[in-house]
């Protein structure tokens, strides 16, 4: 008598679901966290039906895809805009959401095939790309704006040069990088999470990579959550609801981990000449505006303009020792001090260089009406924030050094994993 084929047959079915999840789950997370960002900052008032397609352009941007934006009516008016920024909190929401949905069928598991592995990560790539395809290819629009002239106006009227600015996503480029992107964020996840089965020839990452890894992962994070702590107050104590929900749901992490990276003696240079609606707090704003050269932003030059800037070196002190303390714990009990201090220095430079090259700023926007600029005076502004890399990188060895030198002291009366606990005195 022949057996039922049911689960048999339905395996390929459910591995293949599994992977879509993943990809849908994060993608959708994304998409709601852009939109609440935007609508905070009041894109939900443009013109044409806009909204939906740029909270499309900001996923794809999240995502490390491609977005021009362009603007030209010939020779009496040419528009030109340029924005470089990723929304760390639409990046971040992705990526746990994605990281967390596909170790949900594996998390029972400990050691799991190569092959297995790979198939996995290459289904849910697959229905990521085709996620982010729908969304390079809704990610376009163009609005018409006006001169702040009359006169201007109504001659580009007759002429049919009505400036307008718009832009669009670059599919091939999208894709490319979205790939990278979604690679990047399944293989960080067998790297930092414990619960993540490895192959049997990768399972050497467990006690050399995973607790530094892991130990940056939690600095993060802990980073994160208190910077979402920080503007729940400054949104009750305060006020200016739109302003605080928008930075909150575009730009969280980026405003927190360059606190990280700050409160080390990381430094980051830019200027603003003009606000141009990028959601930014109002002590960025000041340090940073200038119409002329740039402006360091470092503890220096936050202290001048609030002396609480301070207590970003004692909050990193204390998450840095804590999640190195974590690292330690987790490392096999005869690893040396030193040598935890070297793993961990080696990490939170790498760290500190990967903040420093995704909080970059460039935004650029003008206007000009037969060669005259800016006519009414609010039509042009920029905004650029670039890390001081080295300063970053050198920053990041020394307090890994220190902290995780002192984790390592402080963990050794810790029990560590597979230690076995020496016998106690005969009863």
């Amino acid at each position: 008598m022949s057996q039922p084929r049911g689960p048999a047959s339905t395996g390929p079915l459910r591995v293949w679901g599994e992977a879509l999840a993943a990809a849908a789950a994060g993608v959708i997370v994304m998409y709601v966290i852009a939109a609440l960002g935007l609508w905070a900052a009041g894109a939900g008032d443009l013109p044409g039906g806009a909204f939906g397609h740029v909270v499309a352009a900001t996923v794809v941007v999240a995502a490390g895809g491609s977005v021009e934006l362009t603007g030209d009516t010939g020779v009496i008016a040419q528009a030109d805009a340029a924005l470089d920024a990723v929304p760390l909190s639409v990046t971040l929401a992705g990526a746990l959401v994605t990281a967390a949905v596909f170790l949900r069928p594996l998390r029972h598991r400990a050691v799991a095939t190569g092959h297995e592995l790979l198939a996995r990560v290459a289904r849910t790539a697959a229905f990521w790309l085709l996620f982010l395809l729908v969304l390079a290819l809704v990610a376009r629009h163009s609005f018409k704006i006006t001169v702040g002239n009359d006169l201007a106006d109504q001659i580009g009227a007759e002429l049919g040069a009505t400036p307008t600015v718009g832009f669009r996503a670059d599919v091939p480029a999208t894709l490319g990088v979205g790939l990278l992107w979604v690679l990047a964020v399944l293989a960080l996840t067998f790297v930092v999470s414990r619960r993540a089965p490895l192959s049997s020839r990768l399972l050497h990452l467990q006690n050399s990579v995973r607790p530094p890894a892991s130990a940056m992962l939690l600095v993060l994070l802990a980073y994160a959550a208190v910077g979402l702590i920080t503007g729940v107050i400054v949104l009750i104590v305060k006020g200016h609801p739109a302003e605080t929900l928008a930075v909150i749901f575009l730009g969280l992490p980026n405003l927190a981990w360059m606190a990280l990276g700050i409160g080390t003696g990381g430094a980051w240079t830019g200027h603003v000449d003009k606000a141009i609606g990028l959601p930014m707090p109002q002590l960025l704003d000041d340090v940073l505006r200038t119409r002329h050269g740039q402006r360091t932003l470092d503890l220096g030059s936050l202290a001048e303009h609030d002396g609480r800037a301070w207590v970003l070196v004692a909050v990193a002190a204390v998450v840095l020792l804590g999640a190195a303390f974590a690292a330690a714990v987790r490392s096999p009990a005869a690893m040396p001090a030193w040598r935890q201090a070297v793993e961990l220095a080696v990490a939170l430079a790498v760290t500190l260089l990967v903040v420093g090259l995704i909080t970059r700023i460039f935004a650029h926007y003008g206007l000009s009406v037969i060669g005259v600029g800016d006519l009414g005076g609010n039509l042009g502004g920029e905004v650029v924030l670039q890390p001081q890399l080295l300063r970053l990188v050198g920053v990041g060895a020394a307090w890994g050094l220190v902290t995780g030198f002192l984790g390592g002291l402080l963990a050794r009366r810790v029990r560590h994993p597979g230690e076995v606990p020496e016998p106690g005195p005969p009863a």
